[in-house]
């Protein structure tokens, strides 16, 4: 036996135009990175522990002296998180240095944001 709901047209209307108002996690992706690297005042050794709004589920905890942690750990600020948090978790000497390989875990418009904005990371 199959049960179908449907939606009458004005609560459908009123939920696709909520929706449309949500902000794309690419949208403004630019906006999300600070103004220089100097701005970056992250730890550059010992264990981060990220908080529930960047990870709200696994791995909470990174060891920025494994390299694979840490690769998460900046993926997951730089996706995920705000300015604030950028310049709260991530160190900008780390940031350049493990920028070749970070780079190719993230989208196109990350890079490019990141890049934009910050000369060191050019590729």
């Amino acid at each position: 036996m199959t049960i179908r709901t449907t939606l009458s047209d004005p609560c459908r209307a009123g939920i696709l135009e909520h929706v449309s108002t949500l902000l794309s996690r690419w949208e403004d992706v630019g906006r999300r990175v600070p103004g220089s690297l100097a701005d970056l005042r992250g730890p550059a050794t010992g264990v981060v522990s990220l908080p529930p709004h960047l990870v709200w589920s696994g791995l909470t905890r990174f060891d920025l002296a494994d390299l694979r942690l840490r690769m998460s750990m900046y993926r997951t600020v730089i996706t995920g998180g705000g300015r604030a948090d950028a310049e709260r978790y991530l160190n900008a000497d780390i940031l350049v240095a493990d920028w070749p390989l970070l780079r190719r875990g993230l989208g196109q418009s990350y890079r490019r944001a990141w890049e934009d904005r910050i000369s060191a990371l050019g590729a």
